[in-house]
This record gives C-alpha cells, structure tokens and sequence, in this order.
C-alpha cells in the first residue's frame, strides 16, 4: 500500500547509487544476491537475540532490494535478474518470522507458523495472477517497470518491512505482531483472489 509513495521519495538515492554502482562494475544480479545474503545475516542475529544487528541488516537487505532494479534499468535488465529478484525476495520474507520463531521457539513458534502460512498463501496468490495476467497481456506501471505484474494490496514490501522493524524493537511483542499482519496479508490475497475473478472469468 505504501511502495508507490515510498519509491517516489526513495527514487533519487536509488539512482544515485545505482550510477555508482553501475560505474564500478557491479551487476544487477550481485546486488540482489548481497541483499539476500544480509538478509539471512539479519536473521541469524534475530536468532541470537541481536534486535539491533538485525534491524540494521534487515534495512540494508531492503536497500539493496531496491537497488537491483535500479542497476538493471541502467544497465543489463534481464529475465533471469527479475526471476531471482522474486525468489530471493520471498526467501527472505521467509527468514525474519522463521528466525523469530528459532529465537523462541515456545512463545512465538506458533504465531510465527501463522504468519508464514498467510506469506505462503499470499505469495501464490501473488505468483498466479502474476502468470495470468501475462498470459492476458495485462500491463501495469503501479510499481514501477517490473519483471512480473504487480498488483497492490495492503501488505506489500513496504509494510512487510515496518512488521519486521517493529518486531525488531520490540521483540517480546512478536506474536502479537504476526497475527495482526498475517491477519492484514490474509486480506491482501482475499482480495487479489476477488479481483482475479472479476478479470479472469
């Protein structure tokens, strides 16, 4: 709900880094690996109990998120970059509520399950429209020039990002934290099943 206000104001700085980058020689597909891989180091201090390591790598796993389709806009956008883009994005999704529940497994074991059904739900939601939609010919520009269509919800990256910032600072609020925004993602995917309806039909 909130990528498209957030890419505009981020938008300059992306692209200033992405020049930079681009002048040193570094592919678009090295950025989105580097920001997996933070992200995974993210989630091995959300494991040691290191919220504020995490917090820092998770934002720098984001930032890097958003610099590999900047990269490619400036130099060698390819098929395979938006593919891996995609799958590590997901992975990564994955590995903050899957760390949480490793952290402590008694108190957030089960709320961290919840909320990785409603990510997994809401990913193939995400993925077969996704598919349809090409197959449809269908174009969007709501999130910018995408290897995938993207269609909006109200649990997106940029919301996903806030949830893992707030569990973050505040740790022992975590399953209170899933539930709420596993409850918003099953929304999102309610609401793209409708909308696949009425298009697909």
């Amino acid at each position: 709900m909130i990528d498209g206000w957030g890419r505009k104001r981020l938008e300059p700085l992306l692209s200033m880094l992405a020049r930079r980058l681009v002048e040193a020689g570094v592919s678009p597909d090295t950025v989105t690996m580097a920001g997996f891989l933070i992200g995974l180091m993210g989630g091995v201090a959300v494991i040691a109990g290191w919220f504020w390591v995490a917090l820092a790598l998770i934002l720098l796993s984001r930032l890097a998120d958003g610099l590999d389709g900047a990269v490619a806009r400036l130099s060698c956008s390819t098929d395979f970059g938006g593919y891996l883009d995609i799958v590590l994005d997901f992975a990564f999704y994955g590995v903050i509520p899957l760390a949480f529940v490793l952290h402590d497994p008694a108190s957030n074991g089960v709320a961290g399950g919840v909320l990785l059904f409603a990510f997994y739900a809401n990913g193939a939601s995400f993925l077969a429209f996704s598919t349809i939609a090409e197959k449809r010919r269908l174009v969007t520009d709501a999130r910018g020039e995408k290897s995938f269509f993207f269609t909006t919800g109200l649990a997106e990256a940029g919301e996903t990002l806030i949830v893992f910032m707030l569990a973050c600072l505040f740790p022992s609020w975590f399953p209170v934290i899933a539930y709420l925004f596993a409850a918003i993602t099953f929304y999102t995917t309610v609401s793209r099943i409708v909308l696949a309806a009425s298009l697909f039909r």
